[in-house]
């Protein structure tokens, strides 16, 4: 299989994978232009997408695509999602044609309500549940949500490889060195991206085991995040209530 990361709008990556017999996946495709010049400079046929959530921004090209592709859709059960596609829930295991792949679907509740994810392993698509160095804003869910979202994640193996939606990585990176300015990962991994977009590159995918080392979203329990949260309110105890304001804090957050 091939992964290439597809740019889109501002700050976009539209995922996609395709095997050596020309087929191939799309993962959240919010613009069908990309997608076809990606299509037709590989000689590539669409015939799988995969939808993790609603916002514009993930489904915008799709409606063009099934029309001229028709491939085979899969999204969560949301009707903000409009169609009629094959609906997926946590738990399902996707046995996918062309290209010839097992999907297994994490709900990951937090960004959206109904927000999933798709492990291909190595690859999880997380949409926007999960940035390198980051996670999504809570638009639809609880601090409560995003724990069991970053949990679901942590469980997997080290070497997931982490296919996040949008390029974020280097402003996430401000975020986190503030809330663990000792970590030496972290300080090695915003070097690293600083070094791969200045020459054009995507900052990921990035391995799980990494950013269980350096997000601070996944390092709930760690002792510098852990005194970071408690140092600014005595109700951060609890880890739920810990990501709670990490993720407050980073929406107000200027670098």
């Amino acid at each position: 299989m091939q992964l290439r990361a597809i740019p889109a709008f501002a700050d976009n990556y539209i995922w996609m994978l395709s095997d050596d017999d020309g087929n191939a996946l799309i993962v959240d495709p919010g613009a069908a232009t990309p997608v076809e010049a990606a299509l037709s400079a590989q000689q590539l046929r669409l015939r799988t997408i995969l939808i993790t959530h609603h916002h514009a921004d993930h489904i915008g090209g799709l409606q063009a695509l099934v029309a001229r592709h028709h491939p085979v859709v899969y999204a969560p059960d949301d009707a903000r999602i409009p169609g009629n596609w094959q609906r997926v829930s946590h738990g399902n295991t996707l046995t996918l044609a062309t290209p010839a792949l097992n999907a297994a679907v994490l709900a990951l509740p937090g960004h959206t309500r109904s927000h999933v994810a798709y492990h291909l392993a190595p690859w999880l698509f997380c949409g926007d549940a999960l940035f390198s160095l980051g996670c999504g804003r809570l638009f639809e869910g609880t601090p409560e949500d995003l724990l069991l979202s970053m949990q679901r994640i942590a469980a997997l193996a080290p070497d997931t490889l982490i296919c996040a939606a949008h390029e974020y990585t280097l402003a996430n990176a401000a975020f986190a060195l503030s809330v663990e300015p000792g970590n030496a990962t972290l300080r090695a991994r915003q070097t690293q991206v600083r070094s791969l977009r200045a020459r054009g590159a995507p900052s990921l995918p990035v391995p799980l085991a990494e950013e269980c080392a350096s997000n601070p979203f996944l390092r709930w329990d760690a002792p510098a995040v852990r005194a970071w949260c408690g140092a600014r309110d005595t109700g951060t105890a609890s880890p739920a209530a810990c990501l709670g304001a990490l993720r407050a804090a980073k929406d107000e957050f200027h670098a």
